[in-house]
């Protein structure tokens, strides 16, 4: 069974000065969440409902290419 030691999403939202607020302060603490929890079972970002349901799909849709 592999483990995550290190989480970073590569690609997010970055045109629009309040998505680079928001995502700054969101993604971080979703890669922490993400490497405590070693699943996409993570809670939302209060203030990032879009930003944490994105990132959850798209790391499960990951997990699954990857056959974790």
């Amino acid at each position: 069974e592999q483990a995550f030691n290190k989480l970073d999403a590569i690609v997010y939202p970055t045109n629009e000065r309040r998505d680079r607020e928001i995502n700054d302060r969101a993604i971080p603490q979703l890669n922490d969440e993400t490497v405590q929890a070693q699943s996409s079972n993570i809670d939302t970002v209060s203030g990032a409902t879009y930003t944490s349901d994105g990132y959850r799909q798209s790391l499960q849709s990951a997990i699954d290419a990857a056959h974790l």
